[in-house]
This record gives C-alpha cells, structure tokens and sequence, in this order.
C-alpha cells in the first residue's frame, strides 16, 4: 500500500453503528447514569461511579461479539473511571478536594498519553484509528498498515506528546486555581476549562493532520516527478 493509498469505502451503517455505541455507552449513558444515581437516588459517588463503569465493559463485549477484538477506546474509558472510582475515596471530600481530585483525573490522562510514547505505538494511534475508520477488517488494515511510514508515525507521536503535556498542564493549572480562586468560582470554572482545553486540542489534531497529510503527498507527488524524469 502507498503512502497516499486512500481508505477503503466506508460502511455507512457500521459507522453509525460504531458512532452510536462509542458516543452512547462510552460518554452519554455513564454521565446519566452517574448524575442520576447521585442527584436522584443520593448514592456515594464511589458507588455511582463503580456502576456507571459498566457501560463501558458492555461496549467492549459487544465489539469482541460483534467485530471479535477489543476496542482500545472503551477500553481506556474503562480504566479512567476506575482511576476516578478510586480517586474519589482517597483524601478529604471537601467540595475544594473534589475539584483537586477531578483535576487530577485529567492530569493521568495526559500522563498516559506521555507514557505511551515509550510504548510500541502511542495512544494516539489507537484513538485514530477508533475516528478514523468504520471498524471494519479493511478499513482496519487500512490504518494498521500507515504505520509503515515514518511520516505517519511522527505525526501520531507528536499529537500523543502535545495532548499528553496540554493535560498535565491543565490539570496543573487547575489544582493551583482551585487553591487560589473562591470555590464557587472554579465550580463554573473548571468545566469551561476541560471543553475548552479539549476543543482546542481537537481543532488543533485536525489542522496538524491535515497539514501533515498534504506534507506527505507534496513529498510523494516530487518523488514521482523525479523517478519519472530519471
């Protein structure tokens, strides 16, 4: 496969599908789920968030069932919750504590991102791969084989190191405006933060993309000028 080989068509019913139940039992079901058991029932946050995990483990059943592998995105929700399950009982439960411990929550994350340079391949790839394709075999294929090309791998790199470091500092930032801001401030605070910090990193990933992309078929198209003219 070239480097400029274009994805496969894509299932229209397997995208929505895979749309569906990342967005659904990865994002919406948790929070409703969490919100509904701590607001409505008055159960422990603890509580709500150890059943709100469930969620994301009926996902990874369903795409090991449905597609026979393991979906790395679910799978990283998964253990995020579980760090945030376990987070949440350690230390005072002050509303100040619990602004410091969602805090650093988001700081993990971008302490993963960083660690996972070290890894074969970075969680970058894996994330891409979960947006990029329709889960399909072919369209699979298709991102595993990019891996081949330096570009590629540089690319994937530098966006986990720029997500990795823009959440330890956020998350940082965080803690410190927490101390220092009235705490009914950072209530209203701290979430325009986190949206804002990943709308910003998320236009960023498409712009560097894109730009990375026509980088690399510049490149190519002036090789085959040069193999042609030889």
């Amino acid at each position: 496969m070239s480097a400029s080989a274009k994805p496969p068509a894509r299932s229209g019913a397997a995208s929505a599908i895979g749309w569906v139940l990342t967005i659904g039992l990865n994002v919406v079901a948790p929070i409703l789920t969490y919100n509904t058991l701590t607001e409505d029932r008055h159960w422990s946050e603890f509580s709500a968030l150890l059943l709100s995990s469930a969620w994301p483990v009926l996902d990874t059943a369903i795409t090991v069932a449905w597609r026979r592998k393991v979906d790395e995105f679910a799978m990283v929700t998964l253990v995020f919750m579980v760090i945030t399950a376990v987070v949440s009982l350690v230390g005072a439960h002050t509303a100040r504590a619990l602004l410091v411990k969602d805090s650093s929550v988001t700081g993990l994350f971008g302490l993963l991102c960083l660690t996972t340079l070290l890894a074969p391949r970075p969680l970058m790839f894996y994330f891409g791969r979960k947006f990029a394709t329709d889960g399909t075999p072919a369209s699979t294929a298709w991102w595993n084989d990019k891996w081949q090309y330096e570009g590629f791998r540089s690319t994937l790199r530098t966006m986990t190191l720029v997500w990795g470091v823009a959440y330890v500092a956020e998350a940082l930032l965080r803690i410190a405006l927490a101390y220092a801001l009235p705490t009914k401030t950072m209530v209203t605070l701290s979430p325009v933060m986190i949206y804002g910090a990943l709308g910003v990193l998320a236009v960023w990933t498409a712009w560097f993309g894109r730009r990375r992309a026509a980088e690399g078929e510049r490149r190519q198209a002036e090789a085959a000028a040069v193999a042609r003219a030889a």
